[in-house]
């Protein structure tokens, strides 16, 4: 990451204010930070931003009920959903994908974010996830739960 960090760093220079989705930020700095090694194959993970994740919109009786159904932490489908995010994850990056949830350790308050023509629904977590070294460092760096780029699921240093 060291060189799209660089990059950023470069074209960010070049600018006195940046206009992200509307709100005017002054960029003072940019500093890397390295992941840590996860030499235990055992990471805690706090998000610094809400976590969010799509379930499948099926109530209890298996029936479609909506498209968009943006589950919380404590809700039954959250965990297997949460995982399967983190495996596609390791496969799509070239890592291990023999990452496991452990736990979810601390939830924060839920939260809604206008996004488009909808609202995505999530919290902040605090997860113990396990798996290979490689792999813990990329998701660190990475961010868990959808929707990463557009700010959700950071990780907290």
């Amino acid at each position: 990451m060291p060189e799209v960090v660089e990059a950023l760093a470069a074209g960010f220079a070049a600018r006195e204010v940046i206009d992200w989705g509307g709100v005017a930020l002054r960029l003072t700095g940019i500093t890397t930070f390295s992941p840590p090694d996860f030499a235990s194959g055992r990471a805690v993970l706090r998000t610094a931003t809400p976590v969010v994740m799509k379930g499948s919109g099926r109530g209890e009786d298996g029936v479609r009920r909506t498209r968009q159904d943006w589950l919380l932490p404590a809700e039954p489908e959250w965990a297997g959903y949460f995982q399967g995010n983190l495996r596609r994850k390791a496969e799509g990056l070239g890592c291990d994908p023999g990452v496991s949830l452990e736990q979810v350790t601390w939830i924060g308050p839920k939260r809604g974010f206008s996004v488009g023509p909808g609202v995505k629904t999530g919290a902040a977590v605090e997860v113990e996830i396990s798996g290979a070294p490689e792999t813990l460092r990329a998701l660190w760096s990475w961010g868990l739960g959808q929707a990463n780029s557009a700010g959700f699921g950071w990780i907290a240093t």
